[in-house]
């Protein structure tokens, strides 16, 4: 059963990084799995699983072999499935995430928050505006949103997203965007319960690619301040 404690959403502090980035690197590996399950049905593994070992087996007669061939196959896709969240992390690392405080808090229109319960972090995400130019002034996108296995189900992540989507109408953004890949089917349905569109599919790596991985884009058109006021205001009526 998930933890019940209370939690609260609060910016980002310099003494919460290892703590973020132990939590993202957690949240990351938990991946793996799945994308090794995903990996061995597609149809391009199966006829490698199949035809490399029943190929030796011919070629040398030799039972042992194919089941030598067999096992590094599997070794290499198990490889090929944890490198694309590996990846994530060292260039979350090496980018963004590698200082937090200058990255997100050196100017207007960027921030990161963490939850925190019982005095641990336990949730986190980020937003950054669009690195494209003519985006930059519109669109916020919404980057690394993770919570803690223990604390799921308590509607932390609901909370950081509408947090975002907040930050993003205060600071006059008119979208929030995002992507998460086609693996993560909580998140897309989280997302999508939350009013993201769906704007298109790609791949974020060619190791994603690799591992026929593909990742969604989402956006959230963000209404105005009067907009929502004249909705409030319907609502009252």
């Amino acid at each position: 059963m998930p933890s019940m404690a209370p939690y609260h959403i609060r910016k980002y502090q310099e003494r919460d990084d290892e703590c973020v980035r132990d939590l993202y690197s957690k949240g990351m590996a938990e991946h793996v799995p799945t994308a090794f399950c995903h990996i061995l049905k597609l149809p391009r593994t199966l006829v490698l699983l199949l035809g490399a070992p029943v190929t030796v087996l011919l070629l040398t007669g030799s039972w042992l072999l194919p089941l030598l061939v067999t096992l590094t196959v599997l070794t290499a896709l198990l490889f090929v499935a944890k490198y694309p969240w590996m990846n994530l992390v060292a260039v979350a690392f090496n980018t963004d995430m590698s200082d937090i405080t200058k990255n997100y808090f050196s100017e207007r229109g960027s921030c990161f928050w963490v939850a925190e319960s019982e005095g641990q972090v336990v949730g986190m995400v980020g937003a950054l505006p669009m690195k494209d130019p003519a985006l930059r002034e519109k669109t916020l996108e919404l980057l690394h949103l993770c919570v803690s296995s223990q604390h799921r189900g308590q509607g932390i992540a609901k909370a950081l997203i509408r947090t975002v989507l907040q930050f993003g109408q205060d600071q006059g953004y008119s979208a929030v965007v995002l992507d998460t890949s086609v693996l993560q089917q909580s998140a897309l349905g989280l997302y999508q319960s939350m009013g993201f569109q769906k704007k298109g599919r790609f791949f974020f790596s060619f190791s994603m690619r690799l591992a026929a991985i593909d990742s969604v884009l989402f956006q959230y058109r963000i209404p105005s301040v009067q907009d929502s006021k004249l909705l409030r205001q319907r609502k009252d009526l």
